[in-house]
Order: structure tokens, then sequence, then C-alpha cells
């Protein structure tokens, strides 16, 4: 999505993902690389002046370490790491009076209350758990 909109303006724009991504084709330089390791996204982000998250399973250290390092991170490391875990997501929907559906949080088989569900329900993963596909994070770099 950064991609298409990126090409509009004097950005040079390279892509970090797994061998052969779409995005590839559309990007100014193309790295091979996994978004949730540490290393592999810090490697990648420096030396940018924004880096741009389409994926919300990045990881948030590097991340934070980027933001520290005066990199510009979209969304924001602090953000993204209330998105990639479902139930800080709920509370804060919840703190700030965003709609959503009734939940509570369950640490395992033990907190399951049946009486309190209600059906139809939905299960999710706190950790882990897919929004959506095709996302990418983009390193974009001013020429």
């Amino acid at each position: 999505m950064f991609l298409q909109e990126a090409a509009n303006f004097p950005y040079q724009v390279a892509v970090l993902d797994v061998e052969g991504a779409p995005a590839f084709g559309l990007a100014d330089e193309a790295v091979v690389g996994d978004f949730s390791d540490e290393a592999s996204v810090l490697a990648f982000g420096r030396g940018c002046d924004v880096v741009g998250i389409e994926i919300e399973h990045v990881n948030v250290a590097a991340l934070r370490q980027l933001e520290a390092e005066g990199v510009r991170v979209v969304p924001s490391a602090q953000a993204l790491a209330v998105i990639q875990d479902k139930g800080l997501q709920k509370q804060f929907y919840q703190r700030h009076g965003i709609a959503s559906p009734d939940f509570y949080l369950m640490e395992g088989r033990k907190d399951l209350d049946l009486k309190r569900l209600g059906l139809p329900f939905v299960q999710k993963l706190r950790l882990g758990a897919m929004m959506g596909v095709g996302f990418r994070c983009l390193n974009v770099k001013r020429i």
C-alpha cells in the first residue's frame, strides 16, 4: 500500500520481506529477511529516514531501538505493541470508548467461563493472531 503511493513522490523505497515477495517488483531495493527477527529489522532500518510498517508482526524491540536512534517509525513501536497483543488492543478500545464486542482475557483453560461467554463467541490468541494478510514492512529513504 505504501509502495504504490510512494511512487508519486521523490523517494527511494526498499522492502524487507521473504524471497520472491510481490512488493519486490515495485521497490527500488529488495532485502530478503525476516521482519520478526530483531537483527534483520535493525540492519534494514538503520540509516533510514522513515520505516513504515504494513504488517503487525514486526519485531517491536528493534523498532524501539530504531526510534531511539532517530529513525521515524510509522506506526510507532508503542502503537504496534498494542496492535500485536489483542488483549491490550481490546483494553485500549475499552479505555478510549471505542466500540468493540464484550471480552474477557484468559491465561488458560482454568479461566474459561462458559456462563460468561454466551453464544456465539470468538476465541482469539492475544499474540500471533493475524488480522490481515499481504502487508509488508517498508523502508523509505529520501533521494
